[in-house]
Parts: C-alpha cells; sequence; structure tokens
C-alpha cells in the first residue's frame, strides 16, 4: 500500500528588504511633509524627498488615506514603545510616561492625529488598534505611577493628551521649527506639575479618553 505523501511546507512570502526600506522611507518622508505642509502634499513631492518613484508610492499604498493613516499609526506605535521600553529598563513608571511625552512632542503627534479627520475612516481596524494600544499604556503607566505615589491623583489620561497635543503644537504665528526649541522645556515644566504630593487643587474632574473622544 502506497505512503502517503506528506504535503510540501508552504513558502511564507516575505517582502523582499529593499521593499521594507522603500516603504520605511516613504511613511518618513510624508510624515516630515505632512508636518511641514498638510496632508494635501502632492504625492509625487513626497515620493521624490523619498528618491522613490510614484509607481513605488502607489504600489505600497493605493490612495492619500492609506498613507495618511500609516504615518498615524506609526507616529502612535512609536510613542507607546518608547514608554515600553523606559518601563521596561527602568520599572519607573514616571520615567515611563515622561519618555512617552517626550516622544510624542517629537513624532509631531499633535500636527498628524488632527488629521484623521470626518474625511477619512477613523473606525479603520488599523487606526483603532494603534489608538487603544497607546491609551491601554498610558492607562496603565499612569496607574502605576498613581500607586507608587509619584503621580498626583486628580488627573486623567485625557488631561495628559489634551496638554500634550497643546504643548507640542507651536504658537499661532510662528515658525514650526524655530518654535521646537521650547517644546521639551514647556512639556518638562508640565510634568514637574504632574508629580506627587500636588502644590494644589484642580478645578473640575480628571478629563477621561471616553470623554475625550466625545469631546
Amino acid at each position: 500500500m502506497p505512503t502517503a505523501t506528506a504535503p510540501a511546507p508552504r513558502k511564507v512570502t516575505r517582502p523582499r528588504a529593499d521593499a521594507v526600506r522603500n516603504r520605511e522611507r516613504i511613511v518618513t518622508a510624508a510624515r516630515e511633509m505632512f508636518v511641514e505642509h498638510g496632508p494635501d502634499v502632492p504625492l509625487d513631492e513626497i515620493a521624490r524627498r523619498a528618491g522613490v518613484g510614484n509607481a513605488t508610492v502607489y504600489r505600497n499604498f493605493p490612495d492619500r488615506e492609506a498613507l495618511v493613516r500609516e504615518v498615524v499609526c506609526s507616529v502612535m506605535d512609536r510613542t507607546a514603545e518608547a514608554a515600553e521600553l523606559a518601563l521596561a529598563e527602568t520599572g519607573d513608571a514616571f520615567a515611563a510616561l515622561e519618555r512617552f511625552v517626550h516622544a510624542s512632542a517629537d513624532e509631531r503627534i499633535s500636527a498628524l492625529c488632527p488629521m484623521i479627520s470626518s474625511t477619512f475612516d477613523q473606525h479603520h481596524p488599523d487606526l483603532q488598534a494603534s489608538r487603544e494600544r497607546v491609551e491601554q499604556l498610558i492607562e496603565e503607566v499612569m496607574g502605576r505611577a498613581r500607586a507608587a505615589g509619584q503621580l498626583r491623583p486628580d488627573v486623567g489620561v485625557g488631561d495628559l493628551m489634551i496638554v500634550v497635543a497643546q504643548l507640542s503644537r507651536p504658537p499661532a504665528g510662528t515658525d514650526c521649527l524655530r518654535g521646537d526649541r521650547f517644546v521639551h522645556r514647556h512639556l518638562q515644566l508640565f510634568l514637574d506639575g504632574l508629580r506627587a504630593p500636588a502644590r494644589s487643587a484642580l478645578p473640575g474632574e480628571a478629563v477621561t479618553i471616553e470623554e475625550l473622544r466625545a469631546s
């Protein structure tokens, strides 16, 4: 009786290294140009800055919405990774919180996240996954810092996200790059104000993520 032949193992197709590099260069160039010029910057200019052809951009991202979404997701993922790395390296929850805040400013998260407006699908699974990862991580980090007596008890995740967005955006009428030199200084002032014990009582109640989304 003939023995059954085991099926050949399926080959996992992986993108070539140069294809991965091209995609990363496109996302990096798009992030820079979206910050400088907004989400309507021509895709051929993004291709030129990335050093690739237009066809390479469209092969990776079939439309502008896909590219904007990838840029925003990559920014949120990197800020989350910065906090995770700080927590793993030091075990210090407040240090992880500081790393997240400063990484958010470096990634220009305040300029990029508003691009996901009514024009785009805010409920795309990739966006939701990246957003939930950031929110859950910061909830955890703030909870640990609060339990350790490092974080004042009257602030919420929504408070943090609002202030990071406001302080990392250059004041109206000022040059974006010139304003950058003040951002980390002012964010550190804010972070120092988060430390326990609190020096004053805050008016109102802590802002939650749910309230932030509904506003």
